[in-house]
């Protein structure tokens, strides 16, 4: 098991929620480190739109608490219709994110036994919130998330990896279980790399400049992650059509081998280019004489399928599969392309030196 920032910055915001709380000399300060618990997020910006989100739905929660509690006692029955009704108007205000901890402020609130009721609720609603603004801090300022190394870190690994298996399976080298376990595993770490995405997708910049450059990383890392969902397409109908592309003509095999190390190589060194280890202008691996253009592929194709379909060859040709195994590696090729195209505008626009040197720290 791992002990990562999301582990440590959780046991840090009950700590601080506990002091704090009990530094105002607010009652019960267990409740604000509960409440931390349920406010902790894992960027800046989900824990700024939970913090906005709590203090509504604790609002709600608390109004509902103190109507219930001086209308109706304070049974256990009662507590349980408050709870009913909170959740239908939090789900009719769409504030299903806060929901559980505003139960929280129901229960604590609920629990009245003597004095005044309603300054018994307003400490608890402040303790509660107290909990809630400790965890924006501690996410505010220990150990603030760093998404995008995380995710372009984690999109080469992927995608060394994906490059790897690619080669070895239009070899031929590599056993069906092995490859077929693989893939189910790629896909996963391909779920996990997609929600990086997601999370650095929502980070905010403070300057109109930091902005522009903020969308347009998106831009590349996006196309990063559809060609990188193209590789694993292709490696899935390599595995696929493992004994059709060994009764393949010779000439085809060899034709797909060399394409896809062509392409494999061109893609790992994109992803050097977007680190500004390889110039924006260096295209010499695409448009060699020796490489052939997708449509003289797909001519010399079609040209063998009327060739076996003419003669009374014997040997059966799976036209079929390799359609299909050809139109992968295609559209693959075409989205390298166009990362290439996004990945030099980008450079182009937003090459500075200490870009650079950022994103060889990354690497």
């Amino acid at each position: 098991m791992k002990l990562g920032a999301r582990i440590l910055k959780t046991g840090v915001a009950i700590v601080f929620a506990l002091y704090l709380a009990s530094w105002f000399e607010l009652p019960a300060p267990i409740f604000a480190g509960v409440a931390a618990i349920f406010a902790l997020q894992p960027s800046i910006y989900r824990s700024y739109k939970t913090i906005i989100e709590q203090v509504q739905g604790n609002l709600i929660g608390a109004a509902i608490a103190v109507i219930f509690g001086l209308t109706f006692g304070h049974s256990y029955v009662v507590v349980g219709f408050a709870v009913v009704v909170t959740l239908i108007i939090m789900m009719k205000f769409k504030l299903e994110g806060s929901i559980s901890l505003a139960l929280v402020t129901i229960i604590v609130i609920m629990e009245f036994q003597e004095g005044s009721f309603i300054a018994f609720a307003m400490w608890r609603f402040v303790t509660v919130m107290t909990g809630v603004l400790a965890a924006f801090i501690i996410n505010l300022i220990f150990l603030p998330p760093k998404y995008e190394e995380r995710l372009f870190t984690s999109i080469k690994y992927l995608q060394t990896d994906i490059i790897k298996w690619i080669r070895l399976a239009v070899r031929q080298a590599s056993e069906h279980t092995s490859t077929k376990q693989s893939l189910r595993r790629l896909r996963k770490q391909f779920e996990r790399v997609n929600n990086l995405y997601k999370l650095f997708k929502e980070e905010r910049g403070y300057t109109k400049k930091a902005r522009n450059m903020k969308h347009r990383k998106l831009v590349v890392y996006r196309q990063m992650l559809i060609t990188m969902t193209k590789s694993i397409e292709v490696l899935n109908r390599l595995h696929l059509h493992e004994n059709e592309l060994s009764h393949l003509p010779e000439k085809f095999h060899i034709m797909i081998q060399e394409r896809l190390d062509f392409l494999l190589t061109y893609h790992e060194q994109l992803l050097l280019k977007y680190t500004g280890k390889l110039k924006a202008e260096h295209t010499t691996w695409i448009g060699e004489e020796e490489f052939l253009q997708r449509n003289e592929v797909m001519d010399i194709f079609a040209q063998h399928i009327v060739h076996e379909h003419a003669s009374e060859s014997e040997e059966e040709f799976s036209s079929y599969h390799l359609l299909h195994i050809l139109s992968r590696i295609l559209d693959y090729e075409e989205n390298l392309e166009h990362l290439n195209t996004l990945i030099t505008s980008f450079i182009q626009h937003h090459a500075s030196e200490s870009f650079k040197e950022e994103n060889e720290e990354v690497i």
